[in-house]
């Protein structure tokens, strides 16, 4: 069983491959390697980076359903107040929500049949200006 047994000329190759190789070669290895190492580091920081600016997003888009959330509580009780205050004004309270229903449709008819686009117009000025 030669064919196992291991020859001295072997080994030495293999601690050849182990030593730092010399001259160009050894300059053109090692530029290489260097620039695998730099591209992954540049690679990981870009994915950190945009782990970062994500969550950053999140953060404000949840902030801002949070924020809307409360906004529209509050509009709903100003509402229920001024219908409250419009009935103990008429000496009904159904009046007082009959008129604030209607302020809404007509403000529903006007968005809609009068001036459509008007409002997607204000919208888009107000997201235009705060990406700005």
């Amino acid at each position: 069983m030669s064919w196992m047994k291991q020859e001295p000329g072997n080994v030495s190759r293999k601690a050849d491959l182990d030593r730092p190789k010399k001259g160009i070669p050894g300059l053109i290895d090692s530029t290489v390697n260097s620039t695998i190492e730099d591209l992954k580091a540049i690679i990981d920081a870009k994915l950190e980076l945009f782990k970062i600016e994500l969550t950053d997003k999140v953060a404000l888009v949840g902030a801002l359903v949070l924020l809307l959330v409360v906004l529209m509580i509050g509009v709903a009780y100003l509402i229920t107040t001024i219908a409250l205050l419009f009935g103990e004004l008429f000496g009904h309270t159904w009046l007082g929500y009959l008129l604030v229903s209607l302020l809404f449709l007509v403000t529903f008819a006007f968005f809609t049949k009068v001036k459509p686009n008007a409002l997607k117009n204000f919208i888009h000025k107000i997201l235009l200006s705060a990406n700005d």
